[in-house]
């Protein structure tokens, strides 16, 4: 979850009438609809349309990675209702049976979705999961100090000419990742050798390295603290709003396309509220307050055909068939798989 635009939030709520709870308590009720999702990742005045729709009251509580939403949902400790987890981990939550399958009749609104994001590899039979919002990550970067054939090839974050300016996601699937597609392996590889050799490079990489970053590294590339950064797309248009200086590319190796999308967990007490509430954000209406609040790409035709020329046609929200031809969805991974890359993380980050 991978997951964007996300300032994590310890605990946000966002409740109709008077309502409030604790962090980690959701809310058993045949009138609530207890949410899980990433901070600041929906338009929350939607909340509210909702309730006043409905008259179903929400109880809205957040996470920061897909991995604390997993290990929240596998304690057992609280029972929500729909959760937005990114494409990997919805692979993960189906294999571990963590996840109902979804009633498509009481979720109209799906005809809105685009033929391209159905039958995922994360789930290839649209069982569990409907898709929320999309993107890509790539280079940001300074049009003042770096030059834009050096961002065509994932090279430039090697480049010496760069020493001190590059900022490194601290992320052991996005950055063994990009290190992956510059070699021209899979990023979902289960190959020793082709992980080790990833894990070589990013060592070697450290030189030139200012950080490893997380939502932090946004804030130094808008300041001119650094000039070379991993974010995703929709970070990415919020971040060239705030300094005209900055660029995004998408070097010609490839790299992640990711998906985030809205599932019911197994302990969904409420899942024909968590399903209705899933066909009113699939509303073209609905969906387009919430894109045009978040900033991400959307999934949704009738959004699609909503969204200005300029949106249409932007290589950061909408890249060409071409781009996308050399993206990668993150899959979930073996647990022995995984260790690899693990311990090949930790490798990299203890020199």
């Amino acid at each position: 979850m991978k997951l964007k635009k996300i300032i994590a939030l310890i605990c946000t709520f966002a409740m109709t009438a008077s309502m409030l709870t604790g962090c980690g308590s959701s809310k058993k009720s045949s009138q609530v609809l207890n949410i899980y999702n990433v901070g600041d990742y929906i338009d929350q005045d939607l909340l509210a349309k909702f309730t006043e729709q409905t008259g179903i009251e929400i109880v809205y509580e957040t996470y920061d990675t897909n991995e604390a939403m997993y290990q929240k949902l596998k304690s057992g400790s609280s029972k929500y209702d729909l959760i937005f987890p990114s494409d990997y981990m919805v692979d993960k939550l189906i294999e571990e049976n963590m996840l109902q399958k979804i009633d498509y009749k009481n979720i109209p609104n799906y005809s809105q979705i685009m033929d391209s994001f159905k039958h995922p590899s994360y789930d290839p039979n649209d069982e569990y999961s409907v898709p929320y919002l999309w993107g890509t990550f790539g280079i940001i970067y300074n049009t003042k100090v770096v030059d834009k054939e050096d961002t065509k090839s994932w090279d430039i974050l090697w480049n010496k000419k760069y020493t001190g300016n590059i900022l490194l996601l601290d992320s052991v699937r996005d950055t063994m990742g990009i290190s992956l597609k510059r070699l021209g392996y899979s990023m979902n590889t289960h190959n020793p050798d082709e992980i080790n050799k990833a894990k070589d490079e990013l060592i070697k990489e450290l030189s030139v390295v200012q950080a490893y970053v997380n939502d932090d590294g946004k804030d130094r590339i808008v300041a001119g603290d650094a000039d070379i950064g991993i974010v995703y797309s929709g970070d990415a248009l919020v971040m060239m709003d705030e300094n005209p200086d900055l660029a995004y590319a998408i070097p010609e190796e490839g790299t992640n396309k990711w998906v985030d999308a809205m599932c019911i967990p197994k302990t969904a007490e409420n899942k024909d509220y968590a399903e209705a509430f899933i066909n009113f954000m699939l509303d073209p209406e609905v969906a387009k307050q919430n894109v045009d609040y978040i900033e991400y790409s959307t999934p949704n035709q009738g959004v699609y055909d909503m969204l200005d020329e300029e949106t249409k046609n932007s290589p950061v929200a909408y890249p060409s068939e071409k781009v996308l031809n050399k993206t990668e969805v993150f899959l979930n991974l073996p647990e022995n798989v995984m260790k690899l890359y693990d311990d090949a993380w930790t490798e990299i980050k203890t020199n």
